[in-house]
């Protein structure tokens, strides 16, 4: 009688098939040599087309001031700072995927990191306008924002939060492009080699550093790979740590609170991951990268989202008990008001979006659906930037006294630089797939089955 053993410990493997070296590097260069095909212009028409209102509504901010947003007094901060957040939370799942998850020799990670680390980098950028506009006078922000020696002895307010976001988004879009050009060093060399004309050969040469293949090459990028690995991990947790510190180390109900950095932290991944996979799946399928981009890859990112919105749930729950514990009536106040209060739709929104759907994913036909993970990584994000509404303009709408209560309404050009920003943001990301690698050629080679070597022993414990 014979029966048969399941090995659930045994990976699956990251890619489909067994495909040569020539063929991987021919489906990743595809997309950047051939002509674009007319969807990818029609979507290029609608993401400029969103960028252009955001520049014509930065272009009148400029010209008339902060006063065209809805911002007022008490809610100073409005859709600026819940825009800043929500796109720095967004760069998060890049840095993760690519160095986290590197350090820890997880391979299902190579066929999603080159972009993940390209969406970090478009997603600072667009929380880092908003920071500046915040400002009012953006064209004073080298005076006030950045240390530099001058005789008048006149420095920033170091003890300002605020200018923690400064050395930490800075320090976070630095290490990230990097980190994603030293990975792009050997790709910018395979497409010097398969470039037919003179101008993109001298181009990706130059790009490539004199990069030769050698072994002595190898040795010194995989070193250098690690230590960029090892510089990028504790920003995951440092950069939306100091974000959380603009609102934690104030005296504002609902701020002040010690749970704010681990929870931005997991909120953070949490909206990134959800980005990364939209903008994913549409790309696995434009470009026909779904032997590259494996469903049990989906399914694992899916997994992680499930995780970090549990987190994110445990962590309103937390919010209200120790309000509730503390005795203290005007945190209880603000915790109700934000349930019950006059914005009570955007808690419930933010409540549904980032803790009951998430909870669809313990199913595994859901999580190996790839329509419903798109869906439901829609609702993750918006959700997430509910979050940031509800945390910033509920507890600056009411405060501790009833006198001082007021009601943040946003303009048109509020909604403007909200559409302008996802216009730049995928304006970016379109170009990005058209003009560089989306998926690491050197990287992935190492991952086809058989590329790694193996050992296997008989019954006598002899390898062979």
């Amino acid at each position: 009688m014979s029966s048969t053993v399941l090995d659930y410990t045994k990976e699956l493997p990251v890619i489909e098939g067994v495909p040569s070296a020539a063929s991987l590097d021919e489906t990743i260069v595809k997309p950047i040599n051939d002509f674009p095909k007319r969807t990818w212009f029609i979507a290029l028409a609608i993401t400029s087309t969103m960028l252009l209102i955001g520049a014509v509504s930065v272009t009148w901010l400029l010209l008339k001031g902060v006063g065209i947003w809805g911002i007022n007094q008490p809610v100073a901060w409005g859709f600026d700072v819940v825009n800043f957040v929500f796109w720095v939370g967004i760069g998060h799942a890049g840095t993760l995927i690519s160095a986290i998850l590197f350090l820890l020799r997880q391979k299902w990670r190579t066929g999603i990191a080159r972009f993940a680390e390209a969406m970090t980098l478009f997603a600072v950028l667009c929380a880092v306008q908003f920071v500046l506009f915040h400002t009012g006078r953006p064209w004073l922000a080298m005076a006030w924002l950045f240390p530099y020696p001058n005789q008048h002895g006149v420095w920033v307010n170091f003890t300002s939060p605020l200018e923690w976001d400064v050395f930490a988004v800075n320090t976070y879009l630095t290490v990230s492009a990097v980190f994603w050009y030293v990975g792009l060093i050997p790709d910018f060399a395979t497409l010097r080699d398969r470039a037919s004309s003179t101008i993109k050969k001298t181009i990706y040469a130059v790009l490539s550093l004199g990069w030769r293949f050698s072994n002595r090459h190898w040795q010194h990028y995989e070193r250098a790979y690690l230590i960029m690995a090892g510089f990028a991990t504790p920003l995951v947790l440092s950069v939306h740590t100091i974000v959380s510190f603009d609102f934690a180390v104030s005296v504002i109900p609902g701020w002040h609170t010690t749970i704010f950095p681990p929870y931005f932290v997991a909120g953070a991944i949490f909206s990134g991951f959800a980005m990364v996979q939209n903008v994913l799946i549409v790309t696995r399928k434009a470009f026909k990268f779904e032997y590259l981009i494996t469903m049990d890859t989906i399914e694992k990112m899916n997994k992680i989202m499930l995780v970090t919105g549990t987190m994110v749930g445990y962590a309103y729950m937390t919010e209200f008990f120790i309000a509730w514990y503390s005795g203290n009536l005007i945190e209880k106040f603000v915790f109700i008001n934000r349930a019950f209060g006059p914005y009570w739709w955007a808690y419930w929104i933010m409540f549904t979006c980032n803790v009951v759907t998430p909870q669809l994913f313990w199913s595994k036909k859901i999580r190996t659906s790839l329509l419903a993970s798109f869906i439901l990584a829609i609702f993750v994000n918006i959700g997430m930037w509910f979050e940031r509404f509800v945390i910033i303009v509920t507890s600056l709408s009411r405060d501790f006294l009833p006198s001082s209560w007021g009601m943040f309404y946003p303009t048109i050009w509020d909604f403007g630089m909200l559409i302008g920003s996802f216009g730049l943001f995928f304006t970016l990301v379109l170009l990005f797939v058209k003009f560089l690698p989306a998926i690491s050629m050197a990287e992935i080679k190492a991952v086809v089955p058989g590329a790694q070597p193996s050992h296997s022993h008989n019954g006598n414990g002899a390898s062979h």
